[in-house]
């Protein structure tokens, strides 16, 4: 081995001794505690028993199976290796295994239209998919199009292709011991599409020094009330696997040492069952409303006890103070309520404490959400459209710009966007928000047309381009109107052909066969005319601020 004690910049720490690599997490926690719990699949998370309850120990050498089997198919560090899957335990150990192997992670959303995945694909053009068995006939037509090849299945809700193997299967014989791959922390270990103002995702790069200091930063709050950081229980039922969410949840209980239950779909029963069993101490909520849901579960059930809990995190909007009251009553005084207010591109994020802020939570009431002040880690201001920040100017609204280490690399392959959302050195959110008196921060609107609906980013340019292909439609604008389950609820607005009676049921069966679910308008709304610019152009925040206030 060469040592360099001779160059002071431009150094490149990528040595198994010296490295940040997120391959590397597991196996260093198994020199402290590797019989302790790491990994806990609830009921339907898990495919094979053996990865139903996994210790540090365990989950690292199922991790080095898959990183051999990865170099065993043929691959290289730096190819992609496809993820058609929903949470699991098997899901998480593969991720692990690819960033052992050097590789790179592309999680998709099975729910993705055709044409998207397909496209994806092209975009990322990957050597090798790893499905869940019960999700692959949604994406067969499109895998055996693109030619990509299958190289195992989970067997969840399904047996998968014919002939290929099961993940147990693939990896049963690998040595559990390390391969040999250098890596360094700025090298890409994950490719996580989010979408843009273009009807198609980008995929935004994850570096592992990305992953390393969101698990870090977001482990800084979720341990709090805890005597030590190596207790945190940490549960979640939404998706992380396609979804941003693992580094804020696996990451960070593993960074820890602590301990991550994962649930395999949102499911409010489950979950309180999950936190009574396992003596949960944080949890990813999502939304108020799945909060709000969880708080229901506890108040009709005396068998389920939240009392364990000490933070409940959440997002996508604000949570009203009589939800937060609720909570205490049934977890105790003890609990703390956490907003965190960022995306895939930048997981530094916001944080707001309502209880440190009592007046602006009160706020919540009127509708304003407070998202709090910037992580130690992130630069944010907030800019007007000459790039000119408005610090100082409270209620001024523009848009939100980071600096982190936590921000990412960039879109794989498309310079364009890139060059877009880091105009002026900064990357460029697309949100809209303005600084309170305090030089705390809200969240106003979406400068960019993109409804965030229960957590997925949902392109409105593409769904008005499928409905506007409707027979009887002359006109479509979608709009996110706000919902208290999902954030946002996609809203078409249509304005019918001449003599035309299509009906709100008729469109959205229309879009469901086209869109993906997530994607499908939960309402439609039939109009004679938009408040349009000189141009021509739809008035969206006019249009919105109309189809609210009808609403009340």
């Amino acid at each position: 081995m060469d040592f360099d004690v001779t160059t002071l910049r431009g150094r490149r720490a990528d040595q198994r001794w010296n490295r940040m690599s997120v391959g590397d997490i597991l196996e260093r926690v198994t020199w402290s505690t590797p019989d302790k719990v790491a990994l806990v699949g609830w009921e339907g998370a898990f495919a094979d028993p053996r990865f139903e309850r996994m210790t540090y120990r365990q989950a690292d050498e199922a991790a080095n199976q898959v990183a051999h089997a990865l170099l065993d198919e043929g691959l290289q560090p730096g190819d992609r290796v496809l993820l058609y899957c929903d949470n699991s335990i098997e899901a998480i150990i593969l991720f692990f295994g690819i960033a052992k192997a050097g590789m790179v992670a592309v999680p998709v959303n099975a729910m993705l239209a055709p044409d998207v995945l397909t496209w994806a694909i092209d975009r990322v053009r990957p050597s090798l998919a790893v499905v869940d068995g019960g999700l692959y006939p949604r994406g067969a037509e499109v895998f055996a199009s693109t030619g990509v090849r299958v190289g195992a299945t989970i067997r969840i809700g399904g047996e998968g292709p014919p002939g290929v193997p099961a993940l147990t299967e693939w990896i049963g014989d690998k040595p559990t011991t390390e391969v040999d791959v250098t890596i360094h922390g700025d090298d890409i270990w994950e490719l996580l599409f989010t979408s843009g103002t273009t009807s198609m995702p980008k995929a935004s790069m994850t570096s592992h020094s990305y992953s390393y200091l969101s698990g870090y930063v977001y482990g800084l709050s979720l341990t709090r009330g805890l005597k030590y950081e190596t207790d945190l229980v940490y549960v979640t039922f939404l998706p992380i696997v396609y979804h941003c969410g693992h580094n804020s949840t696996v990451m960070v209980a593993a960074l820890a040492g602590g301990t991550v239950v994962i649930g395999r779909r949102p499911d409010e029963q489950a979950l309180a069952q999950a936190i009574t069993r396992e003596k949960a101490t944080a949890i990813w909520a999502g939304s108020p409303q799945w909060v709000e849901k969880l708080v229901q579960v506890a108040e009709q059930r005396p068998d389920v006890d939240l009392s364990s809990l000490t933070v409940v995190m959440f997002s996508w909007g604000a949570m009203k103070p009589d939800l937060g009251q609720r909570l205490k009553k049934v977890v105790g005084d003890h609990v703390q309520m956490l907003e965190v207010f960022g995306q895939t591109e930048s997981m530094s994020c916001y944080r707001f404490w309502p209880e440190a802020n009592p007046e602006h939570f009160a706020e919540s009431l009127r509708g304003i959400n407070h998202v709090g002040r910037p992580t130690p880690l992130l630069a944010a201001d907030v800019v007007g459209p000459d790039g000119k920040s408005l610090r100082g100017q409270p209620g001024q609204p523009g848009e939100a710009v980071y600096r982190s280490p936590m921000i990412t690399q960039g879109y794989y392959r498309d310079p364009e966007a890139t060059a877009e959302a880091f105009a002026g050195g900064w990357f460029h959110s697309g949100d809209s928000c303005a600084y309170v008196d305090d030089g705390s921060q809200i969240m106003v609107d979406r400068l960019k047309d993109i409804v965030k609906s229960g957590g997925e980013n949902v392109s409105s340019i593409r769904v008005e381009g499928v409905i506007s292909g409707h027979p009887e439609v002359a006109r479509v604008a979608v709009v996110g109107l706000p919902d208290e389950r999902w954030g946002e609820r996609v809203t078409a607005v249509v304005i019918r052909k001449p003599g035309s009676q299509v009906t709100e049921e008729e469109i959205i069966r229309y879009a469901r066969e086209r869109l993906a679910g997530f994607e499908t308008p939960k309402q439609v709304v039939f109009v004679e005319e938009f408040p349009e610019t000189v141009g021509g152009k739809v008035r969206k925040h006019v249009l919105r601020a109309q189809l609210s206030q009808s609403a009340h």
